[in-house]
């Protein structure tokens, strides 16, 4: 069994598919298949259920994604342990919540001072990155904080307000939260946790939750008229300026958010990831510098 073997098996079963990992890896889909299979021979046990659908994991496959994850992880570790200080290099792969409005700055400066690093960005709700983090599936994530977890380091990044997002036509918050469908990410969302807290202060029965996997989706349906949303008020500024949505303040226990960026107690702390994190504590200051 080599390395290459457990990273082709780690995309097949994030993927779903052996056709998404070969495009994911640009292998070709017989040597993915092959690779698979061999890997079932030398553990003698089926790895994945095979269906018109794809493929999903064994419980044998599921235990091999556990121990894989880890085992990549610290392979990357060991690499980063060796690199220059002041010139990282390698793979990082950073979770997200959907409304850090300043991840373009900070993706943006952190690619121009070190472009030997290669970032990949995913997106969830906090519950799911703080997950990913502690299992070793992400190098770090922005969440929704405090998290409070012995397996988690937190470092502060953000401290934003929320506000009520409706139809620009809206007149009274509380006429909203009482007749209109609340849309909202998925279960373990943060500001879904803060809104459904709100309710429940107010003594209130939400009319409908319909989830959404994206923030532009979200803000489009508030502004179509088919419900409300509570999100950063930085997040709602572009549809609030176009005249598509009005927005209001919320209760102060209730309308302020922390964004923080975790990762692993349990990892070592590479210089990517070093890095990443002096460049989000210059970001909060705002005290980067222009580039070019």
């Amino acid at each position: 069994m080599e390395i290459s073997d457990l990273i082709i098996f780690q995309s097949v079963a994030k993927q779903g598919s052996v056709s998404g990992a070969a495009r994911q890896l640009n292998y070709v889909q017989s040597n993915v298949t092959a690779r698979i299979k061999q890997l079932e021979k030398e553990l003698h046990t089926s790895l994945f259920y095979r269906h018109s659908r794809g493929m999903t994991l064994t419980p044998e496959g599921k235990r091999l994604l556990e121990y894989s994850d880890k085992i990549i992880f610290t392979m990357k570790e060991m690499q980063s342990a060796f690199q220059d200080p002041d010139h990282p290099a390698g793979n990082v792969e950073i979770g997200t919540v959907e409304t850090v409005f300043r991840l373009p700055q900070i993706l943006s400066v952190y690619y121009h001072r070190y472009p030997m690093v290669d970032l990949s960005l995913v997106t969830g709700v906090t519950e799911e990155l703080v997950q990913d983090v502690i299992n070793h599936r992400l190098d770090g994530a922005f969440v929704t904080g405090p998290v409070i977890h012995p397996q988690i380091v937190q470092h502060e990044a953000f401290e934003e307000k929320l506000v009520l997002v409706t139809h620009k036509s809206a007149t009274s918050p509380l006429d909203e939260l009482t007749n209109k469908p609340l849309l909202v990410f998925g279960s373990g969302c943060g500001y879904r946790s803060k809104l459904e807290q709100w309710l429940q202060l107010e003594g209130i029965t939400p009319v409908k939750k319909i989830e959404f996997g994206t923030l532009e989706t979200i803000l489009g349906s508030v502004a179509a008229g088919l419900g409300i949303t509570l999100v950063p008020e930085s997040a709602a500024a572009t549809f609030r300026e176009l005249g598509k949505v009005s927005a209001y303040s919320v209760p102060e226990e209730i309308g302020q958010i922390r964004t923080v960026f975790i990762r692993s107690a349990e990892s070592f702390l590479t210089n990517s990831i070093q890095k990443f994190i002096e460049v989000i504590e210059a970001t909060s200051k705002e005290q980067l510098s222009p580039i070019g």
